[in-house]
């Protein structure tokens, strides 16, 4: 079969080359299978962007071309030229090469019908397989190989499940941020989105670094506090969930950078010996090639607080703990994290390696947007120590490539795992140009592997996690042609709950709900 070459409108990709041969994707849909002509069906949409425009732009293109002449370049959506205002480049019409500097006015019914769906999901769970005998394959025995590209629908429920309990770690922090000052912290409530969990222990972490004096009289006490609320440790206490997951599993879910001190800890960018550490003291390095991670991350690791243990010494006595209480069973610890908290999740699962003696579970890691925590030889003794890391990396993720190598020689940083690389370019609701936040956003992390197919795939056109959240936190990033649908949608909507609740027709469901959890992504 000859090849078949597809022009995407995104501007960061060129063109789709697929072959029969070569590009094998499952669960791909395909345009107007229906069609009489064969090319047409076998034809693949790069997203679902390319369904929205294809019959607007042959009208649109030829109605409106003299007006795009004199039109200027949008914002946010624009593409530069040393012309400024005008130029060849207007005369070009570029809206005909990139077809998202131009709002479409119209959709089809069906296409209006799918994103009203999208923006209308309410908090549920969509069915999952049992994992059953292959859990230790869905939580790394075998380093997820064959799982990642294509990306297996099974793995795929569970990364985003995983992602998804950080997002309460989060919430769970905005709600309560502040810590007392002269007495141990109180409870502090956590919304697990996935309920066959339980929360058996707050975690906090604390810096060992201080601040200038104005920066703590002017800054809110939560930010300049030293130690804060950072995550938790749940166990699975739902025996119909413990059989399909063939195990009772056992979550520490670390959140991202918060605070001022955090910060100030994460650019300590040295490396340093984890066995030699002790709250803060740089000693000077031995020189060879021994473990060393970066002196910040440690800090907030193993530093104590003024109320509260270190998180090392927290998570490592409650793990002991409940392996202990659910001696006999099979267990699993995984350690998921976004940003900071993923970086902590490796120092996490290289302490409990060692701590853990007796019995040990099988260790994994899934984290989100993660800077690099070490050197290679730190990197090398994770893995060595039997932990899995599955790092989900966003292409256009900065946090990811940081510390970057030494500038006057010295010992290099390396990524430690398995990586499962996403693309912001990818999806179909983005901006191309999407900004950095948006690129190291969480929610926008899970939208991104909710689509993922494969490597040489588009994004799925069958993706059903809601854009409620990604909508709320990232609206300047997503392409007008959906934050325009979407706030039509969202009026017409409102109109439609008041008439029924006048009615009396019984219970409806809110067109953008603010919630703490989001469906997770079905097959």
């Amino acid at each position: 079969m000859a090849s078949m070459r597809v022009i995407l409108p995104n501007r960061g990709l060129t063109a789709f080359q697929a072959r029969s041969s070569s590009f094998r994707c499952r669960n791909m849909s395909i345009l107007n299978p229906s069609a009489a002509k064969p090319a047409a069906a076998g034809s693949h949409l790069s997203n679902l962007e390319q369904l929205l425009r294809k019959q607007e732009l042959q009208a649109a293109a030829a109605s409106k071309s003299q007006e795009s002449l004199q039109q200027p370049v949008p914002r946010g959506d624009s593409v530069s030229s040393s012309g400024g205002g005008g130029g060849v480049l207007y005369r070009l019409n570029l809206a005909r090469i990139w077809p998202e500097m131009k709002a479409a006015e119209e959709m089809s019914p069906k296409n209006l019908n799918r994103l009203q769906r999208l923006l209308s999901m309410t908090p549920q769970y969509s069915p999952r397989n049992d994992l059953g005998s292959r859990w230790r394959e869905y939580h790394g025995s075998h380093h997820w190989a064959g799982l990642l590209d294509p990306l297996d629908e099974n793995l795929r429920r569970e990364v985003v499940r995983y992602g998804e309990l950080i997002q309460a770690a989060y919430q769970a922090f905005h709600l309560n941020p502040e810590m007392p000052t002269g007495s141990p912290p109180g409870p502090h409530h956590v919304a697990v989105p996935d309920r066959s969990y339980k929360v058996t222990k707050s975690l906090y972490a604390t810096s060992s670094v201080g601040l200038p004096r104005w920066v703590d009289e002017l800054a809110p006490g939560w930010m300049t506090q030293k130690s804060s609320w950072i995550g938790y440790v749940a166990v699975c206490d739902d025996q119909k969930e413990i059989r399909r997951m063939g195990r009772r599993d056992i979550v520490i879910a670390l959140r991202g950078t918060t605070t001022c001190l955090e910060w100030a800890e994460n650019m300590r960018a040295q490396l340093v010996r984890p066995d030699d550490y002790h709250d803060g003291d740089n000693s000077k390095l031995t020189p060879g090639h021994e473990p060393k991670v970066e002196c910040g991350f440690l800090s907030l690791y193993k530093t104590r607080g003024a109320h509260v243990p270190s998180l090392a010494e927290s998570v490592v006595e409650e793990i002991r703990r409940l392996v202990e209480l659910y001696k006999g069973e099979s267990l699993s610890i995984t350690i998921t994290g976004h940003s900071l908290g993923a970086a902590l999740a490796v120092l996490v699962a290289d302490d409990l390696s060692i701590s853990i003696t007796h019995n040990i579970p099988p260790i994994a890691v899934f984290s989100f947007g993660s800077p690099r925590v070490g050197n290679q030889a730190f990197a090398d003794r994770v893995i060595a120590r039997g932990v899995n890391v599955l790092r989900i990396v966003n292409d256009q993720d900065l946090v990811t490539r940081v510390p970057g190598p030494p500038v006057f020689g010295g010992d290099h940083y390396a990524d430690v795992g398995v990586e499962l690389r996403v693309n912001t370019r990818m999806s179909p609701y983005l901006k191309p140009s999407a900004d950095m936040a948006c690129c190291h956003d969480l929610e926008a992390y899970l939208h991104l592997v909710d689509g993922y197919l494969a490597s040489n795939c588009p994004f799925r056109a069958n993706a059903k996690r809601s854009l409620v959240k990604l909508l709320n936190e990232q609206r300047s990033n997503v392409k007008k042609l959906y934050t325009s649908k979407a706030k039509a949608l969202t009026l017409n909507l409102q109109v439609h709950e008041e008439s029924t609740l006048m009615a009396g027709v019984g219970p409806y469901y809110r067109s953008c709900p603010v919630t703490s959890s989001l469906p997770s992504p079905s097959g």
